[in-house]
This record gives structure tokens, sequence and C-alpha cells, in this order.
């Protein structure tokens, strides 16, 4: 063997060592692989697995404790989330596209982004609604909320659901600050570390974040133009056990699809046949025509936990998010949010519930959904003369999920966007697996401004 081979094989043991250190598999104190478990597990030979080991030891990452074996040394260091999912450049990593978006300026390009372009928000009735919070009773502004949220904006959710049938009670729904909260607060309650979820391969990019944030084990079920792979579903709930799913019934982020009843109907006989819950984001069900199905419609709450909020139709600057549940799940729930945040921000609450009865909210929706059909044709046809190929038809909403077709790495597409002043969102990063990788996922909201199609044409070109 030569020597390079040598050192690259030691290096290789020692770096998934400290990988399983940085995301907390191995914690302090916790004794690691013998030398010969070692050496069978990785096909290398027992030398090669002691020098990685004195490397280690000399970096203080480990210790060795004579006739016991090697342990991991220290104290707990802190949460590395990059260490927990595969390996990505983090030019162009998930977290490293959301923190673009937040810093984006005035100037940035943002046919990747994750909102609708600012024009097209209500900000006129959100300054308004402002206005009538400002002028509300006095605990509106200075008090705490109740422990469940505001009980005439939970009544509104709950009206609102039942229109694309849904039935829960205002006792069923509790409110928080954001749907990302309202995912934060599920994965508290239903995971203990070490428990395995399905996402949907691809997803939101923050749904894997976050799950790996408490410590679960994500994996991806893969998706097809109708929605989850039911065979792979299958074949992963009997394998995994997963204490719950995670998936969009409604425009999925990024694919744009949306479930048929028929298969809506088998992903919940699935997950019933083993015992496995359903979290269910309905983010953008409101940017939808025409209502698809509903798991938590078909469900009744009794395996699914739907979540959702108003970030994409109202405004992100006052986030308001809701969750609804079975009702004997909702008081330890709440007493999870109290030990955590003591409540929800009853400003913002105040302020979605008047935005959404108004009167100005559903014809704000209903020119939302005018504009995005329109671009959604336009810029489906842009795209393909630029060389990419739609992935499935939207019923709605405001992705497309583009496979480039000349073959290139849609991540080194976006770092060199990035040069231009313009952020795309490749498909790795939407992947547990870091797959999809000469796919990217495009904002039609953003691409319809004939500037950035220009951009986009010779960053593409």
């Amino acid at each position: 063997m030569l020597l390079t081979d040598q050192l690259g094989r030691t290096e290789a043991v020692a770096d998934g060592i400290r990988q399983r250190i940085a995301a907390r598999v191995l914690a302090p104190g916790a004794r690691i692989p013998s030398v010969r478990a070692q050496a069978e597990a990785m096909g290398v030979s027992k030398s090669t697995v002691v020098e990685a080991y004195e490397r280690l030891a000399a970096e203080g990452a480990i210790v060795s404790r004579p006739g016991s074996g090697f342990y991991v040394a220290g104290k707990t260091r802190p949460l590395c989330l990059k260490a927990m999912g595969p390996e990505l450049d983090r030019a162009v990593d998930p977290l490293w596209l959301a923190r673009q978006s937040a810093l984006a300026g005035s100037t940035m390009m943002m046919p990747g982004g994750g909102n609708l372009p600012e024009a097209w928000l209500p900000d006129d009735a959100v300054r308004r609604g402002l206005r009538a919070v400002a002028r509300a009773e006095t605990a509106i502004v200075t008090r705490y909320d109740q422990p469940q949220g505001f009980p005439p904006l939970r009544a509104l959710i709950a009206r609102r659901g039942a229109e694309k049938g849904v039935v829960a009670s205002p006792d069923q729904i509790v409110l928080v600050d954001s749907a990302t909260q309202a995912l934060d607060l599920i994965a508290r309650f239903l995971l203990q570390p070490g428990d395995t979820v399905l996402v949907d391969d691809p997803c939101y990019f923050n749904f894997v974040a976050l799950l790996r944030a408490q410590r679960a084990t994500v994996i991806g079920v893969p998706m097809t133009t109708e929605g989850p792979d039911l065979t792979a579903l299958a074949a992963l709930l009997a394998k995994h056990r997963p204490r719950f799913y995670l998936t969009n019934s409604a425009l999925q982020n990024p694919t744009g699809t949306s479930l048929l009843p028929a298969t809506a109907h088998r992903i919940l006989r699935l997950c019933e046949a083993h015992e496995t819950l359903v979290v269910e984001d309905e983010i953008f069900g409101d940017l939808e025509p025409d209502a698809a199905p509903r798991l938590a419609g078909f469900d009744g709450f009794e395996r699914v936990i739907q979540i959702g909020g108003f970030s994409k139709t109202l405004t992100a600057a006052a986030r308001c998010g809701w969750i609804a549940l079975r009702p004997d799940w909702v008081e330890p729930l709440v007493d999870l949010k109290l030990a955590l945040s003591l409540g929800n921000g009853h400003v913002c609450a105040a302020l979605a519930h008047g935005l959404l009865t108004d009167g100005s909210y559903r014809r704000t929706l209903a020119e939302t959904r005018r504009r995005l059909a329109g671009a959604m044709a336009q810029v489906a046809r842009d795209l393909s003369e630029c060389g990419l190929r739609i992935w499935a038809e939207p019923r709605g909403g405001y992705f497309l999920w583009m496979r480039l077709t000349d073959g290139r790495d849609a991540a080194d597409v976006a770092r060199r966007a990035l040069t231009r002043n313009m952020l795309l969102a490749p498909g790795v990063v939407f992947s547990p697996s870091g797959g999809w990788q000469d796919f990217l996922r495009f904002n039609v909201g953003h691409c319809a401004d004939p500037q950035v199609m220009k951009s986009l044409r010779a960053v593409l070109g």
C-alpha cells in the first residue's frame, strides 16, 4: 500500500470519529469502538485504526484508559447541525440559504427565495391592522395571552379549517409564534433522542435542520410527481418504526405537488398499520385555487397533527402560527409551550385576527392566486427555454421544481448566481439524502420580474 493511501485511510477513520462527536452521537465519556471492531467496520487494518486513535488522542478528542479502551474526552461540545447531515458546500447548504434570504437587501434578486415579493403582500392592510391593534383595549398590547392563545383567532382558524374539510373545535387549537415554532414544539412533545422521523425527499430544508436539532434520525421518503412513493414509504415504516411522518398535503415545498385522495388514504392506512403519527404542514394551503384533500380531514385528528401559519400570505414580520391536534394532547402541549415561552405573541395574534376578518384577506388571496397562475405559466415557459425541465405541474402556489438538462450540478449554478447578486435554491439543500443535485427550486413571483429573468438567463446560459 502507498504511504498516501495509508494516510488517507487513517484520516478517514479519525474524521469519522470527529463527526460522530460533533453530532453528539458520541457524548463525553462514551466508549468508542475497540481497535479491532473499528478496523472490521471500516475495512482497514488495525494499525490504521491505532494511528487514527493516537492522532485523536493527541488532539484531545479522545483519551485512553489502559485496560479499558478509548473514550470521548472533555465536556459536551456545542451542537453542530452541519455534522449531522450529508457533507455540503457551506456556500449552498440549507442554513446558509435561510440566512441569505433573511439578510438579502433590496438589490438582491431572489428567484430561489421562499416568500412572495414584498410588493405582492398586503402591506397597506398590515399597516391598518397595526393601527387598529394599537387602538384596542390595553390588555391586547400589555398582557400575556391566554395559555392556548387568543380565543377569537382560534375560533376563526377552526372555521377556516372546516372549509377545507378539517373539523376541529377551537379547544383543539394552540396558537404559537410561527409554523416553525409549531414544529419545534411538536418535536419536543413527541420525540426522544434517537427517534426516527420520516420526511419527504425533497422537503423544506428547515424540516431536516430542526429535527436534527432535536437529536432525531431523519430519513427521506422519495417523492414522485403524485406524492410520496408509497412502496418506499411502506418499506421505511416497516423497517424504522418512525415516531412520525412530516409532510405537506397541499403545494409541497419544494415540488409544488398536492396529494390525490387515494394517495392520502393510503398514507393514513400505512401509518396506522405501523403506529406512526403524521404531522401535516398547512403553511401554503391558502394559496391553493381548489383545496386538495387534507390528511387531518380524513383522519379526524386521531393520528394526524396539523400545523400552519400566516407568514406566506400576510406578513413574515409579525409571525403567528398554530397547532391543531387531538383533545387529550392539548393540555400537555400547552404546558410545554408555557415552559418554553410563557405564551405566544398576543399582539401578533390580534393583528392576524384583524387582517383575516376585515374583509380584505379573501380579496387579496384571490388576486394573489390570479397573479401566481399567470406567472406560473409564463415562468415555466421561460425556464424551459433556458434548458430546464419542469418536474411536475403544480396546482397553484409559487414554486417550480426544475431539472437542469445539461448535466450541470445545481450547486455550481447557485455559486455562479451569487457572483451576480442572485440567490438560487439548488436541489441538494432540500434533500436529507443529499440527492436531487441537478434540480433547482424557483419562486415564480420573483421570476416574473423581467429584469430577474434576464439575469437568470445569463446565469443559466
